[in-house]
């Protein structure tokens, strides 16, 4: 089951990273492999609130949607994802932000596992590089959106 963890600091406020990675719908402007996206809903609940969401991610010859569960939690600064339907046996991440005197600390995990085993073994190769190009990727998006 590959996971991957980073805590990276960046010259932005952890406001601006957290709306950036909040921002859903946008992901196919600027990550690898991700060619679509569709909010299905966003609730409100109390202080947080729940955004049922779809991605779908090509890869190759792979193209699959899945949909997902993100918790926004705007006042910890913390987004969180759980997987709902699609390709995956489990999939989830974290994400928490927090200022600092240079900008703020991100911190990123991801922890999940395909159903399809050969889809696994292929990603199981790229892994760590896949994870890599999509951290770089927000952190180029924030630097076109926020300046450097």
């Amino acid at each position: 089951m590959p996971t991957h963890s980073e805590t990276r600091a960046l010259p932005y406020t952890a406001q601006q990273m957290y709306d950036l990675v909040a921002d859903v719908a946008s992901y196919p402007k600027f990550l690898p492999w991700c060619s679509a996206a569709r909010i299905r809903s966003v609730t409100p609940q109390g202080a947080s609130s729940v955004m049922e969401a779809d991605l779908v991610v090509s890869f190759k010859v792979f193209r699959e949607r899945f949909g997902s569960r993100v918790v926004l939690h705007p006042d910890d600064m913390k987004i969180d994802t759980e997987y709902l339907d699609g390709p995956f046996r489990y999939m989830k991440s974290n994400w928490a932000f927090r200022d600092t005197e240079q900008g703020c600390e991100v911190e990123f995990f991801v922890d999940f596992e395909f159903k399809n085993m050969v889809l696994q073994g292929i990603i199981g190769v790229v892994f760590n590089e896949a994870m890599q190009r999509i951290v770089r990727a927000f952190e180029t998006r924030a630097a076109d959106l926020y300046g450097a």
